[in-house]
């Protein structure tokens, strides 16, 4: 069999340490490498990164510069297609310059008669309409459309793409393996997998995952209220798990700093540093009993290794996200209650084997189905020889 090299450039919100954006990344990388072993294609990736350098240390991929349109040009001209995404790409939530950007470099590789590939994109919100027209004329264009959920494919559906146009797979992260080297995960049991005793085995381990949203900060005091409450009733170890640097490090700070001394009562404090590397967080997510996230990647961390996650609401993915657990947030940033949330966590923690009972198969279909847009797209290359 004859093997046939192909350049890909890669499009998303890379090279800004946001841990979450990093393992989409990483599990598109991961994807595309092993089903290029499967077929006669192999993958040469090229990334567009706010940091090319600190891409290509961390992922040893080819990286050049996303704002600098020259050597993004460039880069599509040499490549055989444009992958874009994943992730929440194309919202106006946060700005009015991601929309145009994320499109403008699709537009500018189906100029260059590249076949373009949305991989698992999130969808909106899109609250202004003037986006409509320009989202509909590009991914008409595209080679191979696939969002994560559901609400992103409606909405697609809605600006006139037909319902076969479209591919509902799960986040490309719900794929990312551990590490080659991982640390032992605990079992039911509480010890480690290897037979040795982790140095916080003896308390449960709730992972907190937390960012500033609201301009009052009462979700994050209600998050204090509903841990304090919870470690006041029942020994934990709280381990809070910063996804974007420095922001996330200061919301826990706030959080840990309200919550107080909990050794008193048995339980344990204590944050991640410097976590940058996706599949060191999570490794570190996977030796957690229960994930506490209002990060969106926390939970999918959580949920790729069968911990049970308690998602916080802020953004509409968190719902979607959930919904395809057959779950639902503790409760949203805009009311969020603490002592609802102890209550959750503490029923979840004594419940924790019957929640992996029920989701297990789920979880499991979601992880082999989050490769499917790799096999897409190496299928379609190999077809082009």
């Amino acid at each position: 069999m004859v093997t046939t090299s192909k350049k890909l450039v890669i499009s998303g919100y890379y090279g800004f340490r946001n841990s979450g954006d990093e393992a989409v990344l990483k599990s598109i990388l991961t994807a595309l490498q092993e089903e290029s072993q499967r077929s006669n294609v192999t993958i040469e990736p090229i990334v567009l990164s706010i940091d090319p350098e600190w891409t290509t240390s961390m992922y040893g991929v080819r990286a050049v510069h996303r704002m600098k349109l020259k050597e993004v040009r460039e880069a599509l001209k040499e490549s055989d297609g444009l992958i874009s995404g994943g992730g929440s790409l194309l919202q106006d939530a946060t700005g009015l310059k991601s929309i145009p950007y994320y499109l403008g470099v699709i537009k500018l590789a189906q100029w260059l008669k590249k076949p373009t590939f949305i991989y698992a994109q999130g969808i909106g919100p899109v609250n202004r309409k003037m986006f409509n027209p320009m989202i509909k004329s590009v991914f008409k264009s595209c080679t191979y459309v696939s969002v994560r959920d559901e609400q992103s494919a409606d909405y697609l559906r809605g600006l006139g793409l037909k319902w076969n146009q479209i591919h509902v797979v799960p986040d490309p992260v719900m794929g990312l393996p551990l590490p080659d080297i991982a640390t032992p995960v605990r079992d039911e049991a509480g010890t480690s997998t290897s037979g040795e005793q982790p140095a916080h085995a003896k308390l449960p381990v709730i992972g907190v995952s937390v960012r500033f949203w609201e301009s009052d900060r009462k979700e994050l005091t209600a998050i204090a209220a509903g841990l304090k409450k919870l470690a006041a009733k029942k020994a934990v170890h709280l381990r809070f798990m910063p996804f974007h640097l420095p922001d996330d490090v200061q919301a826990s700070r706030f959080i840990m700093e309200m919550i107080g001394d909990v050794t008193s009562k048995g339980s344990e404090i204590s944050m991640t540093e410097d976590l940058t590397d996706p599949q060191q967080m999570l490794e570190e997510v996977s030796r957690c009993d229960l994930m506490i996230g209002m990060r969106l990647h926390s939970l999918i961390y959580a949920a790729s290794q069968y911990v049970p996650p308690v998602g916080i609401s802020y953004d509409p993915k968190i719902d979607q996200f959930l919904l395809r657990l057959e779950s639902e947030p503790a409760g949203n940033t805009r009311s969020l209650d603490g002592d609802k949330l102890a209550d959750t966590v503490g029923g979840l923690l004594d419940q924790r084997s019957q929640w992996l009972k029920q989701h297990e198969d789920r979880i499991t279909a979601l992880k082999q189905e989050a490769i499917e847009p790799a096999k897409q797209i190496i299928t379609y290359l190999g077809r082009k020889g």
